[in-house]
């Protein structure tokens, strides 16, 4: 298990509560970097098909000596408007576009699946932009950026460390500032109450299962919130094809083509918005408040490698699957797990655990996904599915540490599910695989407990 060391990146997000003009300020300078990026973009796959070699620095250097005196970058009046945008907000952009390009070409020398950068358009793509170090300070609960003075934070920073950047961004019709604070090792480790080696099976009907027997549900926010989020989506659209139908436009609207602004188009469209936005608010609660006891309760986290895009092909369970959020939880645990000095184990992704006994160690091989209880047919014991399968997990992290030298795991504690021995469990049906924890910096934001800014330092 690889440790960080020195330092450790995260951020916080803090809601604003920013005036009219402040606000009116954030939308312009989220469509700057908008508009720059394309720009950026269109002027890269120009050089790069003419067969030239484009860079991001290069490019840079081309737009500041055009911005000001290009018509296509001057008001009506002729003046040029990026004057009164602050500079991060159009010189950000290419290093966004240098590291989008940088990972497109690496994923293709990895024969990975991958696409070329994509152009953003307005209502798209979120609206956000990037502040440097050295520009704004916190003073409390407010926060000084450029061009605009104080604004009003929902709370204070709670991160003690080097202030590294920020990056302003929208949902709904609420601002958030991301900070990105640079921690030590004494600030960033949080203390672990607890010394077990739990087992984790995440399924459908509960969440998550513990070995314990503890089901644990999740509260389901796209389930709960679908009868209003279809009504509010067909109150949008019916006004979306008023608009349309007022523009004498029938079919797929042209390009450059603006349909006339309505209140009441605006007011429907920002309704969605923060229904989805509360949806996404509510699972990220419960997967931060889950992630966080198991890594702070726990010495060793056992887990299996699920396959979460294969699961999602399948038109009856993804919706569900999704409600939940399998991939965030996995990759909560993963930084999580290093604040805590939690050893997070991963059971291989064919590791049998819930046909397998966990009193005998007999293998049910025809075991049906929709059969949620089961009968050994060697010694008779009577398993629940989910708690059979966090049971095995949690045995075969006890037996790895003791028979399985290449997974270089620190030994845990030998304390197992009560009446059994440690590394009874048989492994010769599955393997358990060590975290790798590489992490680099994003180009979004995350909240102070998400793994959007986790960087380990060497």
């Amino acid at each position: 298990m690889k440790h960080w060391n020195k330092t450790m990146l995260l951020a916080h997000r803090i809601r604003l509560d920013a005036n009219a003009a402040q606000r009116d300020y954030f939308t312009r300078a989220a469509g700057t970097a908008r508009r720059v990026w394309n720009w950026g973009l269109a002027e890269w796959l120009r050089q790069y098909d003419a067969g030239g070699k484009p860079n991001a620095m290069a490019l840079k250097k081309q737009f500041n000596a055009i911005k000001y005196i290009d018509p296509d970058w001057c008001d009506e009046d002729g003046c040029p408007w990026l004057k009164t945008m602050h500079r991060d907000t159009h010189a950000q952009p290419f290093a966004h576009l240098g590291r989008a390009w940088s990972r497109y070409f690496e994923q293709i020398k990895a024969k990975l699946p991958a696409h070329r950068p994509r152009f953003k358009k307005k209502g798209r793509c979120p609206d956000s932009f990037y502040v440097a170090n050295d520009k704004f300070r916190m003073e409390g609960m407010s926060i000084v950026l450029p061009k605009i003075g104080s604004v009003t934070l929902r709370e204070t920073l709670r991160l003690d460390g080097k202030i590294m950047g920020a990056t302003v961004q929208r949902e709904a019709d609420n601002w958030y500032v991301s900070v990105q604070v640079e921690l030590t090792t004494g600030a960033a480790v949080r203390a672990r109450t607890g010394d077990g080696v739990t087992g984790v099976d995440l399924g459908i009907n509960a969440a998550a299962t513990l070995n314990t027997g503890e089901a644990i549900a999740s509260p389901k926010p796209l389930k709960a919130a679908l009868r209003r989020l279809r009504i509010r989506s067909r109150r949008a659209s019916r006004k979306f094809k008023a608009a349309k139908a007022a523009a004498g436009i029938c079919g797929a609207i042209p390009k450059g083509t603006r349909l006339p602004v309505s209140k009441n188009r605006t007011k429907a469209a920002q309704a969605l918005a923060r229904l989805h936005a509360r949806v996404a608010a509510v699972r990220s609660d419960f997967t931060h408040k889950l992630t966080t006891r198991l890594c702070r309760e726990s010495q060793t986290v056992v887990i299996e490698d699920l396959h979460v895009k294969g699961m999602l092909a399948n038109g009856r369970l993804a919706r569900s699957l999704s409600d939940i959020g399998f991939g965030r939880i996995r990759k909560q645990l993963e930084y999580k797990a290093l604040r805590y000095g939690t050893h997070l184990m991963v059971a291989d992704r064919w590791f049998p655990s819930s046909k397998l006994c966990s009193s005998c160690g007999f293998k049910h091989a025809t075991l049906a996904l929709n059969e949620r209880a089961w009968t050994c047919g060697q010694c008779g014991a009577q398993h629940d599915r989910d708690h059979n399968a966090a049971i095995n997990l949690q045995r075969l992290a006890a037996g790895a540490v003791d028979v399985s030298s290449q997974s270089a795991l620190p030994v845990a504690s030998r304390t197992v599910t009560s009446g059994t021995a440690s590394g009874a469990m048989p492994v010769g049906d599955g393997k358990v695989t060590p975290v790798s924890y590489e992490f680099g910096q994003q180009d979004g934001s995350g909240q102070e407990e998400d793994a959007a800014h986790v960087c380990a330092r060497l």
